[in-house]
């Protein structure tokens, strides 16, 4: 025989049940295709290689998986890692791994316990608001990291991000 909690604990249980969920709506993920991250990579080397410089490329889904990397002729090996890094950190916070920097050079060294590089050249991905990705760039100075990193946003914003 069951008792009234027990009755009641059913009674929520059947109404939250999966069979009462099946007329709610799954929200709408857009997903970075690997088709677009190395269209970006394109087009950040392409910058690279108007300045005469050799960048490693990073293209990361919102997870910080990798979906595309490119590493130009000359560019230093180190900077593999460097990139990636700087595209994790720009998509963990959903923001430039330059605010990092900024932070650092106003005295936060608390920001390193966050597992972050804050050097310039990491950028988030936004398509509607959302962040699907980034865009990591490492193998010249932080200036000319974050220069090649918006030459692949600007042709994200430019051919993607507005359809």
């Amino acid at each position: 025989m069951r008792t009234l909690s027990q009755f009641l604990i059913l009674a929520v249980l059947s109404a939250s049940s999966p069979a009462s969920l099946r007329a709610a709506d799954l929200g709408t993920k857009r997903t970075l295709t690997l088709e677009i991250a190395r269209a970006m990579a394109v087009a950040a080397e392409k910058k690279a290689t108007a300045n005469g410089w050799a960048m490693v490329v990073a293209v990361l889904d919102d997870g910080g998986n990798l979906i595309n990397l490119d590493r130009m002729d000359g560019s230093p090996m180190g900077s593999i890692e460097v990139a990636q890094k700087k595209a994790r950190t720009a998509v963990r916070f959903k923001s430039p791994s330059k605010d990092f920097a900024d932070g650092m050079a106003k005295g936060s060294s608390a920001l390193l316990a966050l597992d972050v590089l804050p050097f310039e050249g990491g950028i988030p991905i936004v398509a509607n608001g959302q962040v699907i990705g980034a865009i990591g760039v490492s193998g010249g100075t932080a200036e000319q990291d974050g220069q090649v990193a918006a030459a692949g946003i600007n042709w994200f914003t430019s051919n993607v991000a507005k359809k």
